[in-house]
This record gives structure tokens, C-alpha cells and sequence, in this order.
């Protein structure tokens, strides 16, 4: 039997280049033990002295996700650390014997490790040497970390080592997280990284150190989701600047995915609920307008007075809308559906209902600081800019005032993200920055924003919208109709309003989105919308720079001003007439009757309607019997109703 000291050597269960992991029996105790030491030992006395220290200090730490230490000690020459073998399994021992994990486990397992190193980076502490065997596992599936400051960094025996450590450790904690990144690869694929156990080695071989790429496959045992996919990839990427740095970074990620697929109320959208609980949906733009909409003073406006001042301020509107259709909801499915026209909400709330939901709001700028909430105007521009635009190409017969809510929803997730998590909200937009070019990817490409998204809060930005969506009792076609048509998908043509509605606030967003890229893509990216969505929505190039024009968006477009936001309700966009060619097929088909008289509802001609919506003799009262529901052309005749 060979001995090391006192211990009987039972299995060399690992071996790396930095470090050695035994199975022995220690006599003393009666119990068997793990075993992990340095694969070089320390080459001078002080060398040794200062590992024992160092992995003196870090057993010191407890956290349930990092390994008990039992003893430290040396057997000359070589240091070592003793750990409980009923601690569980090694992960090495746990694939060799079984299926590699379903996805959802291999993100707990990962997720855990995580876990245990964020609170040791945290404590100044570095493992440097993850590997598969050093994580393990009990039948609970609870896991542990093993051999924190095992590996230590060799130094000549002149050097200062407390120099060489705090220069060292801030390297080796990112290794770490790199290495977690590998683990999960190697879990997801079933097979080795580059067909590498050792997982230092596969860090050399990858670049920039090497040649070597790593991205997850196609053929996994198991369907790797989209999210998961961003995540592990964003891990080892070949740029060091698009990595996690920190692991409390991935853990957030990693967690995020993992709550939010196991429930729907999980992970960041718990959290995203919480701060709105606590801050608002969003902060109140003007607080001026709010004072105004608070006083007695208001008690003489018409209802399209009121809806138009509601509109200036983002906001209010989400307000007015989460209200009604929450109150719609305690009501039960008889209510009516979603209500999305302001008119319409003001008329169910009431005076009283639009004044306590104005004092309701948090006051500009919230918890945001000023590069923060400078951040956050900037969002909010260009979202009231793609509701302009989709006022502007809206078909003939369609509420301007629904269409540009309905472009608003679509974007609520982003809203709202910018707004409790400027710092995460950063970090996507810095993932989509394509990186510098370099010899081995000449024409490098950023993250696209649902894997910036996904790789940051472990799910996308339109999930948390509609998620909160549904919080606030909105119906299932506007939930439908906050959805985006995916970048990757062909366009189909609208088989009903809501589809056409839809489309056409898609399109809105996509052409604001070209019009933030470089000067020298911009034409390019609009007419590869336009391209997309022509057949669709019948609309040309034309149209499309027609409705830029009257939305003054193309007049915006690169300025990086944060100048006061226009009034979506008076602006270009809104009064024009729409641009789409469905317009003109309606006009053609029959002329438009006489206009309707102040206070009376909109005419039930298509064709006439987007005329006469929201006419600024229209009352409150005149605007809550008249159509507002988003999937209904504004004027067109409702069941139940006189067609006269």
C-alpha cells in the first residue's frame, strides 16, 4: 500500500497541470478522504510557508457552496489540503457513470459553483485551477468547490509574494469564471472541450492565447435552448472583452435563465417586479404636466384634451392603461377586453382616477444618476420616434393614438430594463458593439440584442415586457401584438387587424433601429426593411421615407441630443394622413361620406375614419362609446351597434 504521511493512497481520481486530486484513508480518523495538492511543490521554504498561508486563509471562508476543510498540512516537500469524502461525488465521476444532464441541471450545477466562487473572489480569494473533478456533488445534487488556493501561482524564490498574489489574483478569478464556462460546455455537449480534459489546456488553445474556438454545436444529447446557448457562448468568446469578468455576473445570468424557465415569475422578472413595486414602471417626464393633470383646473377639458396631455408623458399613459385594464380584469371576461385609447381609459377612471394616477408617479429621475437617466431619455426618444413613424405608415381607419401605444408596448421591455437596471441595460448595449477587427475575424460582428440580453439577464428584453404585460391584466391580443416580428423570420402577409397592426409598429421599430447605425449603413438597413415588410403591408420606399420625414425622425437620425421630446399627439406623424397604399385601396372602393359634428363619434366609414379619430371636439364621454379596441379599425361598427 503506498502512503503519503500518515494517509493510505487509495485513487488518483485527477490530474492537471497545476494540480493532483487523491482518494485516501486516513488511519486517524477511520475515514476515507480527498486529497488535492499542487502539481509542482513549492521551491523554496518561503514559497512554502506562504501557501500554507495563503490556504490557510482561504479555508476560513465558509460559504455552502465551497468545501469544508478538514486539515492543511505538509508532507516535505509537498503542502496539502484534506476534505471529507462523504462530501459526495466528484462531476468526473458523475458523467462517467450516467447520461450527460438535461440542461436545466447542468445550469444548476454550474450556477452553484458560481455561487461558492463570487463569495470567494469577494473575500480576495482565487481557485485557479477548475476542473471537472473539483466540484462535488451529493446526492441532492447540492454541489461544493474543492481546492481553493491550491494551485498557486510558482514565483522564484527571491519574489514578494504578497505582490505576486494581489497582482495575480484579479487574473486567476477571471480564469475562473472562464473555466465555469467550460465546465458547462463540457456538460451540455457530453464530450471534452477540443477533446482536452485538462481545462487550463483548453484555456491556452483558446484565443486570443491560441487559435482555437469555441462555440457550443449543433449536435447536443439534449436541444440546447436559444438563452442557454447566448450565455455558455458569451462565456468563452473569443474576445476577452465580451466575457463574464466577474462571476457574480454569470451567476445572474445563468440564475436568471434557470428561474425564468422553470416559472414565469422567476429570476428577473421577481426582481424587474419588486422595483416596480417599489419605483414605478417608469418616472413621470414632466412634472409640470402632472400638476397640471392634477388640478381642479382640468374639470373643463374635453376628453381628447385630456388624452393628448396624457400622451406627452410615457409614463402616464402606462399608467392610465395599467389601471383601466386591471380594473377591467376584476370585472371578469365580460368586461370588454383590453382597452388601449386613452379617451376611452380617462372616460372608465374618471377625473379622480386620472388625477391619483398622476400623483401615483415617481418624479424624473427616479433612482437613476444623470449619466443614467441621460441614458434613459435617449431610450425613450427613440421609442416615441418609432411611434410617430407608426402613426405615419399606419393603414387608413386605425386610431393614430392605439398604433403608437401599441409601438410603445413593443418596446416596454427595453423601457423598463434601461430604467431599474441601467448597469445590466450597459452591458447589452456593449455586447452588441461589434469588436475590433483583428488578423484570424477580419469583420467581426457584436451580439445581436436578444443574445446580449440573454447573456446578460438570462432572458430577452420582450419577455420581461410581456411578463409585465400580463402583471398588469393586458389582454392576450395586445400581448400578441407587443411581440416584434423576429429579424430572422419572413413576413408574412396580415390575415387580420391585429396581425396588420402589428407588422406595421414592427416595422416603425426596425426603421428608428437603422436609423441609429452608421451614416455609411443607414440607407442599406432601411431599404432591407423596407424589402421585408413591402409585400406584407403593401407600403415602397416611398412611403417609408414619407413617413420618416413627417415623423422628423430622419431629421434626428445620429443626433445623440437629448433635446425635449416632441407631443406624440400633435406632432407630424399623428395629423398626417396615413401612407400606406391601403388607404388608397379604401378610397377608391367608395367616396367618404360628410364628416361627423363636434362631439359626435367618428364616422363608420374606413375611409373617412382616420380623418375624423380624436377630433379635438370629441368629449370624454362621446370617446369611451366610440372603438378603441386595438385589434378594430377606430369608427368601424362594433357588434351590438347601429351601423347609421
Amino acid at each position: 500500500m503506498r502512503r503519503f504521511g500518515r494517509f493510505e493512497l487509495r485513487a488518483l481520481l485527477h490530474k492537471s497541470l497545476r494540480s493532483m486530486l487523491w482518494v485516501v484513508f486516513d488511519p486517524a480518523s477511520g475515514q476515507d478522504m480527498f486529497l488535492m495538492m499542487p502539481r509542482e511543490k513549492p521551491n523554496s521554504e518561503a514559497a512554502m510557508l506562504h501557501w500554507l498561508k495563503t490556504v490557510d486563509a482561504a479555508s476560513r471562508i465558509h460559504h455552502p457552496n465551497l468545501a469544508h476543510v478538514i486539515e492543511t498540512g505538509r508532507v516535505d516537500p509537498w503542502p496539502y489540503v484534506a476534505y471529507d469524502r462523504a462530501l459526495g461525488e466528484t462531476l468526473e465521476e458523475r458523467l462517467s457513470r450516467g447520461a450527460p444532464p438535461l440542461p436545466l441541471d447542468a445550469a444548476g450545477w454550474a450556477a452553484q459553483a458560481l455561487e461558492g466562487l463570487a463569495f470567494a473572489h469577494e473575500a480576495g480569494h482565487a481557485h485557479r485551477d477548475i476542473q471537472l473533478a473539483h466540484l462535488v456533488l451529493d446526492g441532492s445534487n447540492h454541489v461544493r468547490v474543492l481546492g481553493l488556493e491550491v494551485a498557486q501561482e510558482i514565483v522564484p524564490a527571491s519574489a514578494d509574494f504578497n505582490a505576486a498574489t494581489r497582482r495575480a489574483v484579479r487574473e486567476a478569478a477571471e480564469e475562473d469564471v472562464v473555466s465555469i464556462g467550460l465546465v458547462l460546455h463540457r456538460l451540455l455537449t457530453g464530450k471534452p472541450v477540443l477533446d482536452e480534459p485538462d481545462l487550463q489546456a483548453v484555456m491556452q488553445r483558446m484565443q486570443p492565447q491560441g487559435h482555437e474556438l469555441v462555440r457550443l454545436g449543433w449536435e447536443t444529447p439534449y436541444p440546447i435552448p436559444e438563452p442557454l446557448r447566448a450565455i455558455v457562448n458569451r462565456a468563452s468568446d473569443r474576445q476577452t472583452r465580451q466575457r463574464y469578468h466577474l462571476a457574480r455576473s454569470f451567476w445572474r445570468a445563468l440564475d436568471g435563465w434557470r428561474q425564468s424557465a422553470e416559472q414565469d415569475d422567476g429570476g428577473p422578472i421577481a426582481l424587474l417586479k419588486d422595483k416596480m413595486q417599489r419605483f414605478g414602471h417608469l418616472p413621470s417626464t414632466s412634472t409640470r404636466l402632472v400638476t397640471t393633470v392634477a388640478s381642479s383646473s382640468m374639470e373643463s377639458q374635453h376628453g381628447s384634451q385630456l388624452a393628448a396631455m396624457a400622451l406627452k408623458d410615457m409614463a402616464l399613459s402606462l399608467e392610465l392603461i395599467r389601471r383601466v385594464n386591471n380594473a377591467l380584469r376584476q370585472q371578469g371576461p365580460t368586461s370588454g377586453g383590453t382597452v388601449l385609447n386613452l379617451q376611452r381609459a380617462i372616460a372608465m377612471l374618471g377625473l379622480n382616477g386620472l388625477e391619483d394616477a398622476a400623483r401615483a408617479l415617481k418624479p424624473w429621475p427616479g433612482p437613476m444618476n444623470d449619466g443614467q437617466a441621460q441614458f434613459m431619455q435617449s431610450v425613450m426618444r427613440r421609442v416615441q420616434r418609432a411611434g410617430q413613424v407608426a402613426q405615419a405608415l399606419r393603414p387608413a381607419g386605425y386610431d393614430g393614438e392605439v398604433v403608437y401605444l401599441i409601438s410603445l408596448m413593443q418596446n416596454l421591455g427595453r423601457l423598463l430594463v434601461q430604467y431599474h437596471f441601467p448597469d445590466d441595460a450597459q452591458q447589452i448595449r456593449q455586447l452588441q458593439v461589434a469588436p475590433e477587427a483583428t488578423e484570424d475575424n477580419p469583420n467581426p460582428r457584436g451580439m445581436n440584442e436578444q443574445s446580449a440580453a440573454y447573456a446578460v439577464l438570462g432572458c430577452d428584453l420582450e419577455s420581461l415586457g410581456l411578463a409585465v404585460a400580463r402583471y398588469w391584466g393586458l389582454g392576450e391580443e395586445l400581448q400578441h401584438m407587443m411581440r416584434r416580428q423576429p429579424q430572422e423570420a419572413p413576413v408574412r402577409h396580415a390575415d387580420d387587424d391585429i396581425e396588420l397592426l402589428r407588422l406595421t409598429c414592427s416595422l416603425a421599430n426596425e426603421l428608428v433601429d437603422a436609423l441609429g447605425v452608421p451614416e455609411r449603413k443607414r440607407q442599406a438597413a432601411i431599404e432591407l426593411a423596407t424589402r421585408r415588410y413591402a409585400r406584407a403591408l403593401g407600403l415602397g420606399l416611398r412611403e417609408i421615407y414619407d413617413a420618416l420625414g413627417a415623423s422628423g425622425a430622419l431629421a434626428d437620425a445620429g443626433d445623440s441630443g437629448l433635446g425635449a421630446m416632441s407631443d406624440p399627439s400633435i406632432g407630424a406623424a399623428a395629423t398626417a394622413a396615413p401612407r400606406s397604399r391601403l388607404r388608397e385601396r379604401a378610397e377608391s372602393g367608395a367616396a367618404a361620406p360628410p364628416a361627423a359634428s363636434s362631439g359626435a363619434p367618428a364616422a363608420a366609414s374606413v375611409a373617412s375614419s382616420a380623418a375624423s379619430l380624436a377630433a379635438p371636439g370629441a368629449s370624454a364621454s362621446s370617446s369611451a362609446s366610440s372603438s378603441s379596441q386595438p385589434g378594430r379599425p377606430a369608427g368601424a361598427p362594433q357588434p351590438g351597434k347601429d351601423r347609421s
